[in-house]
């Protein structure tokens, strides 16, 4: 809001228009313009900014960039309980797991890990809804290059639709996802490292 005030002042000046004049021309009081172009306007309405930004001549714009996971909402959540209940209790879980880069933003929705013949990890990837797969791979891919150790389990929730998502991309996605839930199940219940990435449906 500093930035944003800064450069409506800026704009403002620039153009030779006084505080009071665009408090006029948009039917707010002096004050309203003086707070807004000091950063202490603490919930601006979008429409009031927008049209503050064409008074003094700027184009007023917003988007969106992907800066981390988003939230896990309580489905989410039970299916990976339902995961957690089913692996060797000798097991470590930990759940939204960083990834290592510094400032990065991103973690995995659980990690578990293992010591036996050695250390070990799998990362979780878990997913209420299929919707879009191919975004969900490119997602998975990007963290497995900056986060390449160990393997990695595409959690699914076991609903129709999903069922029908599978049916129809599971073979496009048996390069990066070779197992499948019996295969990685059998290794997470005896406490063993699954033999590579996977998809579990639960």
């Amino acid at each position: 809001m500093r930035r944003l005030g800064d450069d409506v002042r800026t704009a403002r000046i620039s153009a030779g228009i006084s505080q009071r004049t665009v408090a006029r021309a948009l039917g707010v009081s002096h004050s309203a313009i003086y707070r807004f172009e000091r950063g202490l306007t603490r919930k601006p309405v979008l429409e009031f900014v927008g049209a503050l930004c064409a008074v003094v001549g700027l184009d007023f714009s917003i988007k969106t960039y992907p800066a981390g996971d988003a939230l896990r909402d309580r489905a989410q959540l039970e299916l990976l309980e339902r995961l957690r209940a089913l692996i060797h209790r000798a097991l470590r879980w930990r759940t939204e797991v960083p990834l290592p880069e510094i400032g990065d933003l991103r973690a995995w929705d659980a990690v578990i890990s293992g010591s036996i013949p050695h250390a070990w990890r799998v990362r979780i990837e878990a997913e209420t809804k299929l919707s879009d797969v191919q975004a969900l791979t490119r997602k998975i891919t990007l963290k497995i290059r900056d986060d390449p150790d160990g393997q990695v389990i595409l959690l699914v929730s076991d609903t129709a639709g999903n069922r029908r998502a599978l049916r129809a991309w599971r073979e496009s996605l048996r390069d990066l996802f070779p197992l499948d839930t019996r295969q990685v199940l059998a290794a997470l219940r005896e406490g063993r490292q699954p033999a590579g990435n996977g998809i579990v449906v639960l």
